[in-house]
């Protein structure tokens, strides 16, 4: 099993998701439910996100490859739309725009807007892909899967815990965290541009 590459893949799901940023919306979206009723909204919106993304690991690069776009060029264009998303976790306008989906919210919000797009957004949507096809063959579909599976139990988590999360972290240590992952994304987000433009022979290999 390649272990550097569960590890890249983790970080970057589990930064694309950013599961203690959802923590506090996810409180906003639940708010005056029960504790059952709220489990149950994060276990659904979980299943559904994972449902969205394994569609997009399993069937992404073949639509990619049908409208004829190349892995190496959907790699930078990933690459690019990723590090619009570390921008924006940097200067909290991501936090923003999701606590604006959140003001008119369902009565129940686990499919939207919760599990699309706050946890299988754009990003998540790239990021799936990406992976999937750094390993061509099932192989690489099944750890891309087993990753993302292991980064929405995490946030499994981080949604059961939320109450808790919003009341240790406070604003303040959720907007430092988010940035602090922003940053780590931005790095991820340039080395998928590096790995894309090395397959048009534009970069060498380091």
């Amino acid at each position: 099993m390649d272990t550097a590459f569960l590890i890249t893949g983790f970080v970057t799901m589990f930064v694309v998701i950013d599961p203690p940023g959802l923590a506090p919306l996810f409180l906003v979206l639940t708010q005056g439910m029960s504790a059952q009723a709220r489990r149950a909204v994060g276990i659904r919106a979980c299943l559904v996100a994972i449902g969205v993304l394994a569609m997009f690991a399993a069937f992404g690069e073949a639509v990619l490859g049908f409208v004829g776009i190349s892995m190496a060029a959907f790699r930078v264009a990933g690459g690019i739309l990723l590090f619009l998303t570390a921008l924006d976790m940097l200067f909290e306008r991501r936090t923003k725009r999701r606590e604006d989906q959140t003001d008119a919210h369902p009565d129940d919000p686990s499919v939207f807007p919760l599990a699309v797009p706050l946890i299988a957004g754009p990003g998540a949507i790239a990021s799936i892909i990406l992976l999937a096809g750094q390993k061509p063959g099932w192989e690489g579909l099944a750890l891309a899967i087993l990753v993302m599976v292991a980064v929405m139990a995490v946030a499994m988590v981080f949604l059961e815990l939320s109450g808790l999360i919003g009341r240790g972290l406070g604003k303040t240590g959720i907007n430092v965290v988010t940035r602090l992952l922003g940053m780590l994304l931005a790095a991820l987000s340039v080395q998928f541009v590096l790995d894309g433009l090395r397959a048009f022979g534009f970069a060498s290999g380091a």
